[in-house]
């Protein structure tokens, strides 16, 4: 078997978890386009293409709002720029000879979780192994805004707060088996849980957006770490 294909499978292995988490926080969403008046083709496809479940949940509102182009593209920009961040850290651990297309490909998969698995995993990542990853976890998500679309109002509202719940579980599961091996790490999660709750609690910064709280977290957090704690290079003879 070609290296391709083992990181290909490897990335579908790592991509089941995240893509069962998506299924259920993505029927919630189903439910909420068809009530927002969305087709189930039309909600499917806003799916596929738009893998951001703070940026589609809040796209609905901008749609019921009837407001304009302009300020859906300032919410999608507000609340999406975290994944500018992403790119920026996943770029690291891409050979520097990678050509642009895999990098445009992958680049489509940045999410909150497939980062998260991303930046974790060993070594110079292949992009095979990113394909692995979103050729699990997308069809999750555009499965599930099926379901829901289909389904609408048939379940209970607790169930479906239940469901939402699920992407939290996933993704906690992803951060804490590396930080149980690295002590800093663990200090890190731990800042930054208490960040967001300040974040939260206290009137003044509780009325920033989202987006903005992520990047202004994410920025000040993990440059404190990387300047504190730098990662070592490698040396490796030529």
């Amino acid at each position: 078997m070609s290296d391709r294909s083992i990181q290909f499978r490897s990335g579908i292995v790592d991509g089941i978890p995240i893509a069962l988490g998506y299924l259920a926080v993505s029927f919630t969403f189903g439910i909420m386009a068809g009530d927002a008046g969305l087709s189930v083709a039309e909600a499917v496809v806003l799916s596929f293409t738009n893998l951001t479940s703070a940026g589609q949940f809040a796209g609905l509102g901008v749609m019921q709002a009837e407001a304009s182009f302009a300020e859906m593209a300032l919410t999608q920009l507000v609340i999406n720029l975290r994944y500018c961040l992403m790119s920026c850290s996943l770029s690291q651990k891409l050979s520097p000879k990678m050509p642009f297309f895999h990098r445009f490909l992958i680049a489509y998969g940045v999410t909150d979780e497939i980062f998260g698995v991303s930046v974790c995993r060993e070594g110079t990542l292949s992009p095979w192994y990113s394909y692995g990853l979103i050729s699990a976890a997308v069809p999750g998500w555009t499965i599930g805004t099926l379901l829901g679309a289909v389904s609408g109002n048939l379940l209970p509202q607790r169930l479906l707060s239940a469901l939402s719940v699920a992407l939290y579980g996933m993704f906690l599961a992803v951060i804490l088996p590396p930080a149980r091996e690295n002590k800093v790490l663990m200090g890190i999660i731990l800042v930054s849980m208490a960040a967001s709750l300040l974040f939260a609690a206290v009137p003044v910064l509780s009325g920033i957006s989202s987006g903005f709280k992520i990047i202004i977290l994410t920025v000040l957090i993990a440059g404190g770490a990387a300047f504190l704690f730098p990662v070592k290079e490698e040396k490796t003879d030529v």
